[in-house]
């Protein structure tokens, strides 16, 4: 293995791995798959000699992972039905988005279907740290999101698919008066005035900060990044949860892994399956894992960790992807056998995590009242 392959595995590990960390610590993991984002590419340029040419379509394709999960974590951890219910559209909306822009390459749809979710589920992660969120107003939740909407993420969707500037490029070649190529070090040394006006923000930030403190509510808890602390996981998972068909459950899982892996498919060259055959197959797949654990369950047969599940819903998947492809080997159809093994990896991973984190969220407690009757709240 070559030293750009070596850093090319290694961040691409981290951009699969770090989300993994999401449901158990939200805050941190995805702050870090946010920042392996905006740098993985830089890293590339910097440390290798890689083409790059058609990594932008896999970056998509890793950000719709990472936010796949944090989305899932919001189903394991949000015991606000309002909440939620605000995160789940978000992130549909945006998914939907994300696929008509692979379908049809027209970037204004970036702008009108802006990742809101992913800074919605930061800031209310944020206030997690030290507050229950729990105690947030529907009207507050309502102003979070709409104001993550218009006045974050607009601008940055037009700067980044509109006007298709790069952060680091208009930093360097505009505001500092160097080149692109030119060293973050060099750079600043050459614009001292601008390290003088970063301190003088971060001191008014600071001093703001100190004024706006004593009128916040009082911490809940001591400050905590681990959301385990501080969700009440005491009530029994619902044991009749697995043992009847539930039909609303088949059909997000079939929309959200169809629509993910419409967005993964473009990235397979010798992709010629439609989105409506794409979609089929997903629903093929997830019906039929569906009815095996719900036989499995009905039969007694449980996983006590989420691996193990992972592992045997894996065998079962592989087993009922083997029998499509032979199918369609006598058909003569086309088709990517490699690409086909790594989506439904992904996809049992996926639907693995909603399913379990599904379950949990049946023993979360209910919100308390503050949040919806207007008392106090964080």
């Amino acid at each position: 293995m070559t030293s750009d392959q070596a850093v090319f595995l290694l961040v691409v590990g981290l951009r699969f791995g770090i989300p993994l960390l999401i449901p158990k610590f939200p805050l941190p993991a995805i702050i870090a798959c946010l920042v392996l984002d905006a740098a993985d590419q830089t890293i590339f340029q910097q440390y290798t000699d890689l083409n790059l040419d058609g990594y932008q379509g896999y970056d998509k394709a890793l950000d719709i992972f990472y936010l796949a999960i944090a989305y899932l974590s919001t189903i394991r951890n949000w015991a606000d039905p309002v909440a939620y219910g605000v995160a789940r559209f978000l992130w549909y909306y945006r998914l939907v988005g994300v696929v008509l822009f692979e379908l049809t390459e027209t970037r204004a749809l970036l702008i009108i279907f802006p990742n809101t979710f992913e800074y919605f589920f930061i800031a209310y992660e944020a206030v997690r740290c030290l507050w229950d969120p729990t105690r947030l107003k529907r009207r507050q939740v309502y102003l979070m999101a709409a104001f993550i909407w218009i006045f974050i993420k607009l601008p940055q969707e037009w700067w980044l698919h509109i006007a298709q500037l790069d952060f680091t490029d208009f930093m360097k070649r505009d505001v500092f008066g160097t080149t692109p190529e030119t060293p973050w070090g060099e750079a600043l040394s050459q614009n001292w005035w601008f390290v003088i006006v970063m301190a003088v923000v971060i001191g008014l930030l600071v001093f703001a900060a100190k004024r706006l403190w004593p009128r916040l509510p009082a911490p809940d808890w001591s400050f905590t990044f681990a959301v385990d602390r501080h969700v009440d996981r005491s009530a029994p998972v619902d044991a009749a949860a697995r043992t009847a068909w539930d039909w609303p459950r088949v059909i997000e899982k079939v929309a959200l892994t169809s629509l993910i892996t419409i967005v993964f498919a473009q990235l397979v060259p010798s992709n010629d399956a439609s989105p409506l055959q794409l979609t089929i197959a997903v629903a093929v797949l997830i019906v039929s894992s569906s009815a095996v654990s719900l036989w499995m369950s009905r039969h007694g047969v449980s996983w006590s960790t989420t691996a193990r599940e992972f592992g045997a819903m894996l065998v079962v998947n592989l087993l009922i992807s083997i029998g499509y492809i032979a199918l369609l080997r006598r058909s003569d159809t086309p088709i990517n056998e490699g690409a086909l093994v790594f989506f439904v990896v992904l996809l049992t991973l996926l639907i693995t995590l909603f399913d379990r984190f599904r379950d949990e969220r049946s023993a979360l407690p209910p919100a308390v009242e503050p949040a919806r009757d207007g008392g106090e709240a964080a």
